[in-house]
């Protein structure tokens, strides 16, 4: 059998695209644990840092947000007032479950390209055959970390998205090295849990999100700086509201946009957790890094060109993501290889997030650069999904229908007993 679309991940962009796939009549599949980064690479006691009405998936008939979710189990969907990220989480599980066919909660460990028809393998060695594939593979293949730290065991150093429980750091000395929301909440939940804690930023000062301002307020005011949900001004209201256009933005001027715009910050609820709590050490950068007995020992330079070493038993590198076509190591090599990308190293998308290559469709952090900061976070979901099924449609109408199943991939069940394994 050829599916018209096989969706690869089950986030909110994967969930999302599938809802809308499905009322749109499209013969789909869908593959990933639902909402698995969001259960599995958060720690407890961690908040949705978007505002509750900017972080609903996404359906065609709007039936199944937050605030729905929230009403039916007795949970508060507030301005202002953040949402847990275990409660988000159970959310997209609920949606899951109401707006989107069955999940196939199987990995895919590859997907290849043939004539007409995509070929994906799932991790125990079944073939899924489709017309049309959307990756919706979240953050977790783009993993950050910068180069001076690379190579230390894992031991010694984690990513933040690593950790989906700090406990083992309780009464230890951890040094986490980032500016941004991931950053400040990791250092305050270890200080919070009796962990000896200090932030080493590059910038040479922290930045702080602004309590936003209250949902009712003077017509004036919110004309001068309108609501959005990416924070409020004109500004993030484009970004948020009208990725289309940002799209049409010389590609010099997305790539300064996405690379600067939302950049680190902590939200304004964790200010107080931090300040006072932690030791702060913005204005630093590692310049090199090094196992010692008892943990790493840090190298690092001020803005000033002051020099420091500290030791410390463990280093938390809370330093992002970064899309690049070379770690989507799913796709085969032929087609990873075929993609067009931006100079960023990220996929080249057109308008409806279809990429070079004819009926592969991408969404999420993949397509910040082309798209817009969006992307990066759960309000990019609706636009991302009734855009790209759109597209989807759109391809499959230029297609000649295909009932052909291609040849087996070498070493799939197809062909041999013997499971691929991702």
């Amino acid at each position: 059998m050829v599916y018209d679309l096989l969706v690869v991940g089950a986030g909110p962009y994967g969930l999302s695209i599938a809802s809308h796939a499905a009322a749109a009549g499209l013969n789909l599949r869908v593959f990933g644990r639902p909402m698995a980064s969001w259960r599995d690479n958060m720690p407890g006691g961690m908040f949705l840092k978007s505002e509750p009405w900017a972080s609903n998936l996404s359906d065609p008939d709007g039936r199944w947000s937050l605030d729905v979710y929230c009403a039916e189990h007795g949970l508060t969907a507030r301005h202002a007032k953040p949402i847990p990220v275990e409660a988000f989480a159970q959310y997209g599980l609920w949606f899951a479950r109401n707006a989107v066919p069955e999940v196939d909660e199987r990995t895919v460990a590859r997907v290849a390209a043939g004539p007409g028809v995509f070929t994906a393998v799932t991790e125990d060695g079944e073939e899924v055959h489709a017309r049309t594939v959307a990756l919706a593979v979240g953050v977790m293949p783009f993993v950050e970390v910068p180069q001076t730290l690379r190579g230390l065991h894992p031991a010694l150093v984690t990513h933040s998205s690593h950790h989906s429980d700090l406990s083992r750091f309780r009464d230890k000395d951890v040094t986490v090295i980032g500016g941004g929301q991931a950053a400040l909440e990791t250092a305050a939940l270890l200080a919070e849990q009796g962990t000896r804690v200090r932030v080493l930023a590059r910038a040479d000062r922290l930045v702080w999100n602004d309590v936003p301002p209250p949902w009712e307020r003077p017509w004036w005011q919110s004309v001068r700086s309108p609501h959005s949900g990416l924070g409020p001004g004109w500004k993030n209201w484009f970004y948020s509201e009208r990725p289309d256009l940002f799209r049409r933005l010389p590609e010099p001027t997305r790539a300064r946009i996405a690379t600067t715009a939302l950049g680190p910050a902590g939200a304004w609820w964790v200010r107080d957790r931090v300040e006072g709590v932690v030791e702060l050490l913005p204005g630093h950068e590692v310049t090199a890094a090094s196992a010692v007995p008892g943990g790493v020992r840090l190298d690092t330079v001020s803005r000033a060109g002051a020099l420091r070493s500290l030791e410390t038993e463990h280093v938390i590198a809370a330093t992002g993501f970064r899309a690049r076509c070379d770690r989507l190591g799913l796709l085969s090599p032929e087609l990873r290889g075929a993609l067009a990308a931006l100079p960023d190293g990220s996929p080249a998308v057109g308008r409806s997030f279809e990429s070079s290559h004819p009926g592969l469709f991408l969404a999420g952090l993949l397509t910040a650069s082309g798209f817009g900061p969006a992307m990066r976070f759960v309000q990019g979901a609706s636009f991302t999904a009734s855009t790209l099924v759109r597209g989807v449609r759109r391809r499959l109408g230029a297609m000649p229908a295909s009932g052909t199943v291609p040849a087996p991939v070498k070493g799939s069940r197809s062909e041999s007993p013997s499971p691929v394994r991702p």
